[in-house]
């Protein structure tokens, strides 16, 4: 019982560690009092360009007779699956503050355009590779496990704490540097202002575009490394069609789930972690697998009720989340 127990806990930290991403990268948006529903577009634009920009710098590498570096090669996923979640994320907020286009309407074209793209050029892209694309071994090693002196040979605890890939504490910190951000930064605090009453930041002085762009292309890049961890720890660096599908709406509820608070997002995604891969661990008579596949979304239905209930003002949502800033109408 306890080994199965330690089992489940590792599988629902790898597992909720993209919707953490996800998650942490709606968050900042809705600070800044845009509603962005395409982050599971985003995370599809930063599954494929992750993957492509490794495949392709392994390719380049070895045609020149030189081996690959595992190291250089996460580096390179790693920063263009963030350009290319935050091109999404600059496409919306182009759309919506700028050209004061609706908000939800956007943000699900955005999940339409991603998805579309990160499919598109994943087949493309494997047919050309003969196939599928996938990376080397190299590359794959560089995204397991790390093992970290002295703490990962603690009894329990270094299995449990101190044995994921670099990523899960990435993940980890950018979510403790949010929460000092928002609660202890002038600027982190003038981004809330602007998401609650953006004509009275307005009014301080505060450039309301350059916060809500900032705040939302920043966001959508942190979304689109979601997607990345989707393809090169979740598939093993293999593309397979349709890899984020539903995560980034469990993403999305994971938000409200968190009250947007970065650090409980941490606990939050864990939770939701463990959802979608109980049906692994945990064995009830008689269930149909697909019940087991139904407990994350269940799980976000009970929240939003219990939220909408509670109606905290504490912890609800940004107040102009959702909304367009006229400064005319200031």
């Amino acid at each position: 019982m306890a080994s199965t127990l330690s089992s489940l806990f590792v599988a629902a930290v790898l597992a909720g560690t993209p919707l953490l991403l996800g998650a942490l990268g709606e968050i900042l948006t809705e600070k800044s009092g845009n509603m962005n529903l395409g982050v599971e577009g985003m995370m599809f634009m930063g599954a494929i360009t992750g993957l492509a920009g490794s495949y392709y710098y392994e390719q380049a590498v070895t045609k020149s007779g030189g081996a690959p570096s595992g190291i250089l090669s996460a580096v390179i996923a790693l920063l263009v699956s963030f350009l290319a979640g935050a091109f999404g994320a600059l496409i919306y907020s182009f759309l919506t503050i700028s050209l004061r286009a609706n908000q939800n309407v956007t943000g699900l074209t955005l999940t339409i355009f991603g998805t579309g793209f990160g499919n598109f050029f994943g087949e493309y892209i494997g047919l050309k590779a003969g196939g599928y694309v996938a990376v080397s071994g190299t590359t794959k090693a560089a995204f397991s496990s790390l093992r970290i002196p002295v703490l990962s040979d603690i009894p329990v605890l270094g299995k449990l704490l101190f044995q994921y890939n670099w990523l899960v504490y990435f993940a980890i910190i950018i979510a403790i540097l949010m929460t000092w951000f928002f609660n202890k930064s002038r600027t982190g605090l003038n981004l809330r202002a602007v998401g609650e009453d953006p004509a009275t930041a307005d009014a301080a002085g505060i450039n309301i575009a350059r916060y809500k762009y900032t705040a939302t292309i920043v966001g959508g890049g942190i979304c689109g490394i979601g997607g990345m961890y989707m393809s090169m720890v979740t598939t093993s660096g293999v593309w397979v069609h349709g890899c984020v599908t539903g995560y980034g709406w469990l993403a999305v509820a994971l938000v409200i789930f968190a009250t947007w608070n970065p650090a409980k997002g941490v606990f939050v995604a864990l939770v939701f972690g463990g959802l979608t891969i109980m049906r692994m661990y945990v064995n009830i008579p008689g269930l149909p697998a697909q019940i087991y596949d139904m407990f994350p979304y269940v799980a976000t239905i009970v929240v939003l009720i219990v939220t909408s209930m509670r109606q905290s003002k504490e912890h609800a949502q940004p107040k102009s989340c959702g909304r367009n800033y006229f400064r005319e109408e200031r």
